[in-house]
């Protein structure tokens, strides 16, 4: 039987999954953490961390919300710099992106639905 109330800690859940601890990818499925709807992802990083590989969700809309320090996210036509807390960014799927840690930083990303394989590297942009 599915728990109606889980708790505990993300930084800790997500640490081998790169920060991500809700989405398709928990196990066991009845766990409530388990779903295709969604995923999210506890990110703290340190100044000048990045990936400067393009990437690209096929499928999902990703929301990326500034908790503390600075947080730079380069798309196509435009660049982004959160930097106050509160600050956020939205792009729908199939938008091209990749980020840098300006400084040291923690970063709260909610990407919805949660398919398998959907984040894809885009080599040669």
């Amino acid at each position: 039987m599915q728990p109606k109330v889980v708790y505990g800690n993300a930084a800790v859940e997500g640490a081998n999954r790169w920060g991500w601890f809700i989405g398709h990818f928990i196990t066991p499925e009845d766990d409530p953490r388990s779903t295709e709807m969604l995923e999210v992802k506890w990110a703290v990083h340190k100044a000048g961390e990045s990936r400067t590989d393009w990437a690209v969700n096929n499928q999902a809309a990703t929301l990326s919300i500034l908790i503390d320090g600075e947080f730079r996210l380069q798309f196509e036509d435009r660049e982004i710099l959160l930097s106050r807390e509160g600050d956020y960014v939205l792009w729908c799927a199939g938008v091209p992106h990749w980020w840098v840690a300006e400084s040291d930083c923690t970063i709260l990303t909610v990407r919805w639905p949660s398919r398998p394989g959907d984040s894809v590297a885009l080599p040669g942009i």
